[in-house]
């Protein structure tokens, strides 16, 4: 059984970045889902896809994992670049297509 360790990307349709400080330790899939023949849900036997554990860094997250003999992978942190927007820059002259309302 493997785990990944990743630190979540911040949430797309909002600017704030309030989920996305903290690393994460998810199980891997162990037993394929199965569908319901009943009711059609699917659904899986395996009852680690359920846990989600969250830590404030990279290194506490592996060292939990080392300390329970979990398997892992780490994805690298992925830190969007600063864009520099100005307002202003919306209304000058030497723009190169005119602002029109």
């Amino acid at each position: 059984m493997t785990a990944r360790i990743y630190r979540p990307a911040r949430n797309a349709m909002q600017s704030g970045k309030g989920k996305s400080k903290s690393w994460v330790l998810v199980h891997e899939p162990a037993a394929p889902r199965s569908i319901d023949p009943l009711m059609g849900y699917t659904s899986s036997t395996d009852t680690r896809q359920q846990v989600r554990l969250s830590f404030e860094t990279q290194e506490e997250a592996e060292a939990y994992a080392q300390r329970n003999n979990i398997e892992y992978t780490v994805q690298a942190a992925h830190d969007p670049s600063p864009k520099k927007v100005s307002y202003p820059d919306n209304f000058r002259s030497d723009r190169k297509t005119p602002w029109t309302h």
